[in-house]
């Protein structure tokens, strides 16, 4: 009887040993299916300006780790430089202007838009209020500080002085960097710059009025895209799809509730703890003058793409049009 018990054990230990071993065999290909994608994504900027909130809310909020994507986030000189490292294999994704690949595609460099971010552009006309300048006519022989002549604010900056019949040579426009493109401004030692709303804020916060105004109002810029090379677009479309995904989720949810928006972004970046006010501000001129303005968010209007790329061309920004095919595509927008 002692010899049947023992046997009958040694069955079910045996049968519970094969049935966890099937189990975990059964178990493994989920983990299998959903590895993590580890990818880059090129700055045009410091990662900490709130320009780029609906990234770092999309990495904080775990969006992307939602997709299953591992972000590493590498800042470098500006949109002209994302589109030219991303060109030649440097990152997978990138931000720069809308109107980046109108700049870059002429010169050989194979990059696209893949997503929008909003129907307006990023990009502001800040003027000091002593300065006196009520038009673009008025930037002649002024100062006008830029990030970068590698960035897409420089030809930004190119477009205003077209719209009054100036070039480059009747202004001083100085590639000032993340912290003089305002700071310039701010001691008086420029009296223009071309940038986003939270430099605008800097000069406010310095205790100087300025006056801000949508550069869109003179020529039909856009606001921020991501970009990616032709290359990357042919063999990882579906990275692409579920970065886009994340971000413009990120995106609608600043449109819906700024404030709650500026709490996380605070939240998420210690540089701005206590400045909640501040970056509701500035998350609020997104919501309602850069992001809004397109029939699905993220997509790129064929007709403003078309309009833009025809002024750069008239203006001589850009030696050549490319085929407005090459310069974006909706497809990754959802």
């Amino acid at each position: 009887m002692l010899s049947i018990f023992r046997a009958s054990l040694a069955r079910r230990a045996f049968l519970t040993a094969g049935l966890c071993a099937i189990t975990g065999l059964a178990a493994a290909p989920v983990w299998a299916q959903q590895p993590t994608q580890q990818i880059t994504y090129l700055l045009p900027a410091p990662a900490n300006l709130p320009a780029f909130a609906p990234l770092m809310l999309a990495e904080k909020k775990g969006y992307y780790a939602a997709e299953g994507l591992s972000v590493r986030w590498l800042t470098v000189q500006g949109g002209a430089d994302v589109g030219k490292q991303l060109a030649s294999g440097n990152g997978d994704l990138g931000g720069g202007l809308g109107d980046t690949p109108i700049v870059l595609r002429p010169n050989g460099i194979p990059i696209k838009g893949v997503a929008l971010l909003g129907g307006r552009t990023l990009h502001q006309l800040v003027v000091r209020d002593d300065a006196n300048i009520k038009s673009p006519a008025d930037l002649k022989g002024k100062m006008i500080t830029v990030l970068a002549y590698q960035d897409t604010g420089f030809y930004a900056t190119l477009g205003l002085l077209a719209s009054a019949g100036l070039t480059r040579n009747d202004a001083r426009i100085q590639g000032a960097g993340p912290a003089g493109v305002w700071q310039q401004v701010a001691t008086g030692k420029a009296e223009v710059m071309v940038g986003t709303p939270e430099w605008a804020q800097n000069i406010e916060d310095a205790g100087v009025k300025i006056t801000m105004t949508s550069t869109d109002k003179y020529f039909p810029g856009m606001a921020q895209a991501i970009l990616a090379s032709d290359k990357t677009i042919a063999e990882k479309p579906e990275m692409i799809r579920k970065f886009v995904h994340a971000t413009l989720k990120s995106v609608a949810e600043i449109m819906r509730d700024p404030a709650g928006a500026a709490k996380d972004y605070c939240a998420a970046v210690p540089a701005y703890k206590g400045k909640e006010a501040e970056i509701e501000k500035i998350l609020t001129y997104y919501a309602r003058n850069v992001y809004p303005g397109q029939q699905r968010l993220g997509a790129f209007d064929p007709a403003r793409v078309t309009k833009l790329q025809d002024f750069y061309a008239q203006e001589k920004v850009i030696r050549e049009k490319s085929n407005p095919a090459d310069l974006y595509t909706n497809q990754f927008v959802q």
